[in-house]
């Protein structure tokens, strides 16, 4: 494969699926290597640089962190690092999007309980009688269940 190919950015952006800015982004915070110009300024890529940015998208994708991504790459630079490494860097990650999938699922309960609350008490009504509204405004009155708490089986059978 031919490394030293001349891209320019807009066909680095279509290629790796992602905007040109992006790229830009990339450079600015190191995650991708200056590269060097034309006399007339414009940027010239190589292939090399198609296969890093596509890492670094699908990184993205995955939703590793910018700093996770860095750490990443710099694996990806230094070949002879332990597979270990990267798989540190994908269970810390594993770990934060359970986090953030029990927090969602608490979310969805909370929010089915907001419309059950409504579809006894006032649906059909008007707002001004809206058990969501009068909740939402009172930060006391019907506290976020925590990840933990046991779900409402009122409301899950209420709002299925």
């Amino acid at each position: 494969m031919n490394t030293t190919a001349s891209i320019s950015i807009g066909l680095l952006a279509r290629q790796a699926g992602c905007t040109v800015p992006t790229i830009r982004y990339y450079e600015e915070i190191g995650l991708l290597p200056a590269v060097p110009r034309t006399e007339g300024g414009r940027r010239v890529y190589g292939r090399a640089t198609v296969r890093r940015l596509s890492f670094i998208r699908r990184c993205r994708d995955f939703g590793f962190s910018i700093e996770q991504v860095r750490e990443l790459v710099s694996l990806v630079d230094e070949p002879n690092r332990p597979c270990v490494e990267v798989r540190e860097v994908a269970a810390k990650h594993l770990a934060q999007v359970r986090d953030k999938l029990a927090e969602l699922q608490t979310l969805e309960r909370n929010m089915a309980a907001f419309v059950c609350s409504c579809d006894t008490a006032c649906a059909g009504g008007t707002a001004v009688d809206c058990t969501i509204l009068e909740d939402l405004a009172s930060p006391g009155a019907t506290p976020l269940l925590s990840a933990s708490a046991a779900p409402n089986t009122q409301a899950s059978a209420c709002c299925r």
